[in-house]
């Protein structure tokens, strides 16, 4: 095993001390150390750089194979639909969270309940996408998780019994919260959705111990920023220096670019990284110009919220191409030089790796089988647009401008299912869709709290085939070094080890693990639902276990069109599911390792 388990830190930070009476609580340390930790995982994304890397290989491919259910939890009642969390694991228990905003934790020796929170959610909450939620955070002795109707919640990670409970945004606006907060040098960070309601994305930051707001950073040109000193707010510059640079008259003051899959963290260069999404609305007609922030990936100071550095992906986006997903430093050699960089695989189609010191553009190509919108990218990373936009409805007689065929769908190449990459092979294993759409503009207007589109569109299979591609991508080539086709869609997330193994799971049900140089199947177990969750690893007492999250559900089913009809008939569910590789089949003497 590269990695041995480490036992659990005792030197508490400052914040730890204040907020935890047991003796395990999670530090500073902690969390900055969680992508070399055996025995937990801290963090979303396995580590706050997100690569979803376990350097545990106690499971590899000659044994992957013997790997068992242990246990399955179910997480009840009638709340099924899209079950999209990634577990945390620590001192033995297990925390993850459900649809319809709840969470538990659980005995991860036996799968047994210790406790279950369900948030009172009011009616009239506007989630676009399903009514998931992604995961939490662990810090000094809390749990924290967000809401449907956009708050924080902080939970005793021993009772579950809550500590304090804050509004992050107005939910009658539009706004929600799917994402896992993070935890970053001391300060519980969120981002926002509801980028289809004219809200405004931003990133914040909240204390842990109680729910006080330090700062708060717009996400779209034009708006003011904050950092808050003993209650009050003191002005922090304007993201983007000032209004309506890059947006037609009032536009900005809804220009959507909601920071909804939330973010990672770089400490080489002191960096939070957050996705935005689409501008507000699709119909790009409306708004001429880049409509910055939108679409882009940002890097943001973690002490202020201040914006160092953007990336666009898709400047004046008409197609939904949200710029939102995660953004990953891996660091790779390059004429004998170490190359300080960070990857991102947009719903455009395109995989970009940029300098994440500065954001400069480094490399871009497709990672799907076929771009409509855009013929390829120049030098600065700048999209190359063809004649592939939706057409303004104002140019013709109706209620609607002429619609065309694109490639990806809205969907996109990637959504949000995170992807991961591996130390080993320095290859990024990206969960992918081949889907087209036929789109059109429409007039719009915005209403506080409804929808804002001012488009239509129908989204169908590419290919009779297959829709889900998992694909092994170089990123220092753009070579596809393999693929593996799945007659749905995929929408779960990935993780990579240092067994040479890649886990993800399918809409069929099944958690797969694959040869991470080769692509061979090498793994499938059925847990019963679609599985939409993101799987993680870890050792106890020796062994290596392995969680996924199953429940089918989430965007695919309710805005998938033709494609929604490939997927009709898979069961809704909601379990947990844990693995492992039991000690007699792991090939030598682990007390060695």
């Amino acid at each position: 095993m590269k990695l041995n388990p480490v036992g659990r830190q005792f030197a508490l930070s400052a914040l730890a001390l204040a907020v935890s009476s047991g003796a395990y609580a999670v530090t500073d340390e902690d969390i900055m150390n969680d992508h070399e930790t055996a025995d937990t995982v801290v963090s979303y994304g396995m580590g706050l750089q997100g690569q979803r890397y376990s350097a545990i290989d106690i499971l590899n491919t000659d044994n992957v194979q013997s790997l068992q259910p242990l246990w399955a939890f179910s997480f009840g009642g009638e709340k099924m639909r899209g079950q999209e969390s990634q577990p945390l694991v620590e001192d033995g228990v297990m925390y993850v969270t459900a649809s319809y905003s709840r969470a538990y934790a659980i005995d991860a020796r036996t799968g047994e309940e210790i406790w279950q929170y369900d948030a009172r959610l009011p009616d009239g909450i506007m989630p676009c996408c399903d009514v998931i939620n992604r995961g939490g955070a662990l810090y000094g002795d809390l749990f924290f998780f967000a809401t449907l109707d956009a708050k924080l919640v902080a939970l005793n990670k021993e009772t579950g019994k809550v500590v304090w409970i804050k509004p992050v945004a107005d939910y009658q606006e539009g706004y929600s919260i799917t994402a896992a907060p993070m935890i970053v040098k001391g300060k519980l960070i969120t981002g926002v959705s509801g980028g289809e309601f004219g809200i405004v994305g931003k990133v914040e930051a909240y204390d842990p111990a109680t729910g006080d707001k330090l700062w708060t950073r717009p996400t779209v040109e034009g708006h003011m920023g904050y950092v808050y000193q003993d209650g009050e707010a003191i002005e922090n510059g304007i993201s983007g220096g000032e209004a309506g640079k890059t947006w037609p008259g009032d536009m900005w003051k809804t220009g959507g670019a909601a920071t909804w899959l939330g973010g990672t963290y770089d400490p080489d260069t002191d960096s939070l990284f957050f996705g935005t999404g689409n501008p507000a609305p699709w119909n790009s007609h409306l708004r001429p110009g880049d409509n910055l922030f939108s679409s882009s990936r940002v890097a943001l100071d973690p002490d202020d919220g201040s914006i160092k550095w953007h990336f666009q992906t898709t400047p004046n986006d008409g197609w939904d191409y949200d710029g939102v997903n995660e953004l990953i430093s891996f660091d790779y050699e390059e004429n004998g030089t170490t190359v300080k960089a960070a990857a991102t695989a947009d719903r455009n189609g395109f995989f970009y790796v940029l300098d994440r010191s500065d954001g400069s553009f480094i490399r871009g190509f497709p990672f799907v089988d076929e771009i409509t919108w855009a013929e390829g990218l120049d030098e600065n990373g700048r999209p190359i647009f063809t004649e592939g936009r939706p057409g303004d409805p104002a140019d013709v007689e109706g209620e609607k401008g002429e619609s065309v065929l694109a490639r990806p769908a809205f969907l996109g190449g990637k959504n949000w299912m995170p992807m991961a990459y591996s130390q080993d092979t320095g290859l990024f294993y990206v969960p992918s869709n081949e889907w087209a759409m036929d789109i059109w503009n429409e007039p719009v207007s915005y209403k506080k709290g409804a929808a804002y589109l001012g488009a239509g569109f129908t989204i169908k299979p590419a290919n009779e085939d297959y829709i889900g591609v998992l694909r092994a991508m170089d990123p220092k080539t753009g070579e596809e070094v393999w693929r593996h086709e799945n007659r749905a869609p995929l929408w779960g997330g990935v993780m990579a080890t240092a067994g040479n193994l890649v886990f993800t799971g399918t809409p069929e049900g099944y958690l797969k693990a694959f040869d991470a140089r080769t692509g061979e199947e090498l793994y499938r177990f059925n847990t019963g639902s679609g599985v939409v969750g993101t799987p993680i690893t870890w050792t106890m007492d020796g062994e290596q276990y392995v969680s996924v999250a199953s429940g089918w559900g989430g965007a695919v089913p309710l805005w998938g069109g033709e494609v929604a009809k490939v997927v009709k008939d898979f069961n809704q569910g909601g379990m947990l599911w844990t693995f492992k590789l039991p000690a007699e089949h792991a090939g030598q003497d682990l007390a060695d390792r």
